[in-house]
């Protein structure tokens, strides 16, 4: 029997430190993956930064928030225009999975499954602490709000604000 991931954009917390969230997004299968892989189109959802396709290589991602949507919204004070991270790839298996480690915040995978014309997205975030929660949950749901608008071929909603909103509705749904 095929257990079925609930598509709930909040996503969910297995244990306190594991964020699952799965997204039905446009595909084909290798639309998503580029969008995930390539620094280019990956800049127009979450963070730029040039991958060395291979196990074990190092690599930068640069986040620049502001950019993502036209308005981007009010970014809060304690966020600058750029946040940077090295990383390095654990996992590949293209163009199906994808995973990474960050220095200082641990890792992340991404499955993607062929659903018909569509693909279903399951992003993992392992090592989370209580603080970190209440940011990298709003922060991928917003992303990945902002990839499946861009996919779709809309216009996502002004990111901070969007951000701003889900981080009270992650703090009233997770605790924190």
């Amino acid at each position: 029997m095929t257990v079925s991931p609930t598509l709930d954009p909040y996503g969910s917390f297995a244990d306190p430190e594991t964020l699952t969230i799965h997204r039905l997004l446009p595909g084909p299968i290798e639309r998503v993956w580029a969008y995930l892989t390539e620094s280019d189109k990956r800049a127009r959802w979450l963070a730029a930064g040039e991958m060395d396709m291979k196990v074990g290589a190092e690599f930068e991602l640069v986040w620049r928030n502001d950019t993502l949507t036209d308005p981007p919204g009010r970014r809060p004070d304690d966020f600058g225009c750029e946040h940077r991270m090295r990383s390095r790839i654990l996992e590949l298996d293209p163009p199906r999975r994808l995973a990474f480690a960050w220095d200082d915040s641990g890792s992340v995978s991404f499955d993607l499954e062929a659903r018909g014309e569509r693909v279903l997205l399951t992003v993992i975030h392992r090592r989370l602490d209580a603080e970190m929660r209440l940011m990298v949950g709003p922060g991928w749901h917003g992303h990945l709000d902002v990839l499946a608008a861009r996919l779709a071929g809309t216009e996502p909603e002004p990111f901070w604000d969007a951000w701003a909103r889900l981080k009270a509705e992650y703090r009233t749904r997770f605790g924190g």
